[in-house]
């Protein structure tokens, strides 16, 4: 019987296999955005079993497994591991259609060989076979296998950096560099958790924080040891980008009645974040760093198992807030002074994709090639489909071979998958239309492309020092 993952999968066309094979497969990893556990790098952390390295921190696979009729038990919750695995073995049938059954069957081919299609008749199997290659399989080796070149964590200006250090003395192939996402600075419209967050933040950056000058100072040295740390990128998510008028006065006083326990009315917050937006795409900018913008995602809508599971545990979907004119005056802001710095900008709601396609165009200068990115298709958007609409929007807009192409974005060291799964859906895109005559039959012209996004562009554009094996 002939594998499901074989080596033709996704690749409907000779030239897309030609693409694929000679082109993009053996091209090195460029994770510039995920949610990996830097700690688990430092320690070269060996999973238990396949339930934690599987199902583990994965919100997707939850959402499948509580519409499938899971109990929350065996998705969260105190169930024995091999419970929750064939809880989800259970489920995956289900999913057809889904794109958690092509990355789950893609994840079983590549990281323990097993062929076998999910479901409950398979998984006591699975189960003793992927366990026993677990035992021999840490972190490093996940990496090393992967030939990643690259991953950027995703960190709290109020994290410790002491784990980066670890991983830093390591001499790993793989470089690994802090990404610095501040969003907990913005939220004077919950007080009791954001003075907790103050407070954290005092002893990272080792000041004390009255005032709203005291907190940018506290920010900007920590930007600047993410710097030391090799850091040179930047994220927010937020529902929409924030660009409201607001003088440091007013900025002064919705801080300081944050400080004393007032929370900021919903007008004062987006003034207050407009404030601070402007001032880390400076301080971006001046560092030569790349910023990213997560925008569109409605987060936290059960507030019932927000409560009890707390947040990031599959209770988000997208938003439809208006994008368009916002983002236009923050980037403009940034651009009138000449400090708006490279920038990628992510959207949620498909519904945009024109919009945020057209409005990097609106903002390139000259000085850096594709210095405004549309990026890739980001959490609901990262499968076959959705990659093929961003991808559209953005040969329609923009420049394709520009792209700095595919992240993970994910908290799995097993989502390299993700990096295959893209560019067999990128070849299988240039190759049909390479055999229909919509592009030139030059695979060394169109091979180079897909280099390009696989690879070259995003090692061009952020600017991260690599390992020797992957700077050329």
């Amino acid at each position: 019987m002939t594998s499901y993952i074989h080596d033709d999968f996704l690749l409907q066309t000779a030239a897309a296999r030609d693409l694929y094979r000679t082109f993009a497969k053996d091209e090195p990893i460029y994770d510039y955005h995920c949610h990996l556990p830097p700690a688990q790098i430092a320690a070269n952390h060996r999973f238990a079993d396949l339930a934690e390295i599987w199902l583990g921190g994965d919100h997707y696979k939850w959402r499948a497994m509580r519409t499938n009729g899971v109990a929350e038990r065996l998705c969260t919750g105190a169930a024995a591991p091999r419970e929750k695995f064939d809880a989800w073995c259970a489920t995956v049938p289900y999913t057809l259609r889904n794109p958690l059954y092509h990355w789950s069957h893609l994840e079983l081919k590549r990281y323990f060989g097993i062929d076998s299609i999910i479901n409950p008749g398979s998984a006591d199997a699975i189960w003793r076979e992927a366990n026993a290659k677990l035992a021999g399989l840490r972190v490093h080796d996940i990496l090393a296998a992967n030939r990643v070149a690259v991953i950027c964590t995703t960190d709290d200006p109020a994290d410790s950096l002491e784990t980066h250090e670890q991983i830093r003395r390591l001499g790993l192939k793989t470089r690994v560099y802090p990404t610095y996402r501040p969003d907990k600075a913005l939220g004077v419209n919950q007080p009791a958790a954001f003075n907790a967050w103050l407070e954290r933040l005092e002893t990272a950056a080792k000041t004390s924080i009255r005032t709203l000058d005291d907190l940018l100072a506290a920010l900007k040295r920590r930007h600047d040891d993410f710097h030391a740390f090799g850091g040179r990128l930047s994220d927010h998510g937020m529902e929409t980008a924030l660009a409201e008028p607001c003088s440091p006065a007013e900025a002064a006083a919705i801080f300081a009645s944050a400080r004393a326990g007032r929370a900021a009315t919903p007008a004062e917050w987006a003034k207050y974040g407009s404030y601070l937006m402007l001032e880390f795409g400076r301080w971006d900018a001046r560092r030569g760093w790349t910023k990213q913008l997560h925008l569109g995602a409605m987060r936290n809508n059960n507030q019932r198992l927000l409560a009890k599971l707390g947040p990031d545990t599959g209770f988000d979907s997208i938003g439809d807030f208006p994008q368009a004119r916002v983002l236009a005056r923050y980037l403009d802001a940034l651009d009138a002074t000449g400090e708006l710095p490279r920038t990628v900008l992510y959207n949620l709601n498909p519904a945009d994709n024109y919009v945020f396609a057209t409005m990097a165009g609106n903002f390139q200068d000259g000085t850096v090639a594709g210095k405004i990115q549309f990026g890739s298709g980001w959490w609901f958007l990262d499968q076959k489909e959705a990659m093929e609409w961003q991808m559209n929007a953005l040969s329609n807009l923009g420049l394709l071979r520009r792209f700095v192409g595919m992240l993970t974005d994910s908290r799995s060291f097993l989502s390299y998958t993700r990096h295959e799964y893209f560019r067999r859906v990128l070849c299988n895109l240039l190759g049909a239309e390479m055999e229909r005559g919509e592009l030139p039959p030059d695979r060394d012209l169109i091979g180079a492309a897909v280099r390009d996004i696989c690879f070259a562009n995003a090692r061009s554009f952020f600017g991260l020092e690599l390992d020797p094996a992957f700077a050329i």
